[in-house]
């Protein structure tokens, strides 16, 4: 390593938090403060609330019932469909009442 190019490292340095916390470390600054540490973190303290924003999983609930309750309605609207076209609709098609021509296939006697 070249000299006089490095910063100059202190290993016994005292950071503080804004929380009125100390600890120590190594660095190459003279002074350390911080905003938060793990004294005063709520990940690291476990006073951490998992919150439910918004309360997504009550409005995917809601959605849910909705769906099944519209899912529902559309189902009996096509079984009430369903059985009106049966009572109602002939049970032939238009075009069965019509007589089809046939052929008739006969032999014709050669006439001397």
């Amino acid at each position: 390593m070249k000299k006089e190019i490095h910063p100059t490292y202190h290993s016994n340095l005292t950071a503080v938090c804004a929380c009125g916390a100390k600890f120590l470390t190594g660095s190459t600054r003279d002074e350390i403060k911080v905003e938060i540490c793990s004294a005063c973190h709520p990940f690291f303290t476990g006073k951490q609330k998992l919150l439910d924003t918004a309360g997504r999983v009550d409005k995917f609930k809601a959605r849910v019932e909705a769906a099944k309750k519209i899912q529902e309605a559309t189902a009996k609207k096509v079984a009430a469909k369903v059985v009106k076209v049966k009572d109602t609709a002939p049970m032939t098609s238009p075009k069965a009442d019509l007589e089809v021509p046939t052929r008739s296939v006969e032999k014709k006697t050669e006439e001397k």
